[in-house]
C-alpha cells in the first residue's frame, strides 16, 4: 500500500477511535460502559507508527460474549502468564527484518488488579510472535 494511502487510512482509523472513545466518555450510562465496569476485562489496542490507532477490543475472561476473535486462547495465555503481559509465551516464528513499528496497550483489570501496559514491537509479525493470541484481533 502506498505511504500516502497508509497515512490516510491511519488518520481515518485514529478519527474513528477518537469518536468511539469520546462517545463512551460522555455516555457513562451506556450499556457498553456499564458492562466494562461490571466485569473484569482488558481493553487491548494496536497502534501503528506515529501513534495512529489501528484497532482495539475489550477482552473479558471468560470470553462469554466472543468479542475477541481468539478470546478463549487469549484468556488461557493470560492465565498461564498470571496476567503479566511481559511473561506471555507468545507463538515464536520467523519474521522479516523490515521496520514498521507497532505499539500495543492493555488497560483495565485482571483478576482484581489494575493493568496498564504498553510495548512497542518492530513489526506486527514480531508482536504476534511475542504475544501470541492476546493481540490477534
Amino acid at each position: 500500500m502506498p505511504v500516502s494511502r497508509r497515512r490516510r487510512c491511519a488518520r481515518v482509523a485514529a478519527t474513528a477511535a477518537a469518536a468511539v472513545l469520546t462517545a463512551l466518555a460522555v455516555a457513562p450510562t451506556a450499556p457498553a460502559r456499564a458492562a466494562a465496569r461490571s466485569s473484569e476485562g482488558l481493553f487491548l489496542t494496536v497502534s501503528g507508527s506515529g501513534g495512529a490507532w489501528i484497532r482495539g477490543v475489550l477482552l473479558e475472561c471468560p470470553d462469554t460474549r466472543h468479542v475477541h476473535p481468539h478470546g478463549t486462547a487469549a484468556c488461557d495465555a493470560l492465565t498461564w502468564a498470571r496476567g503479566d503481559l511481559n511473561a506471555l509465551r507468545g507463538d515464536p516464528h520467523a519474521c522479516t527484518k523490515e521496520y514498521d513499528p507497532v505499539t500495543v496497550t492493555a488497560s483495565g483489570e485482571w483478576r482484581g488488579g489494575p493493568v496498564e501496559w504498553h510495548k512497542t514491537f518492530a513489526t506486527l509479525c514480531t508482536m504476534d510472535a511475542a504475544t501470541g493470541p492476546v493481540f490477534r484481533f
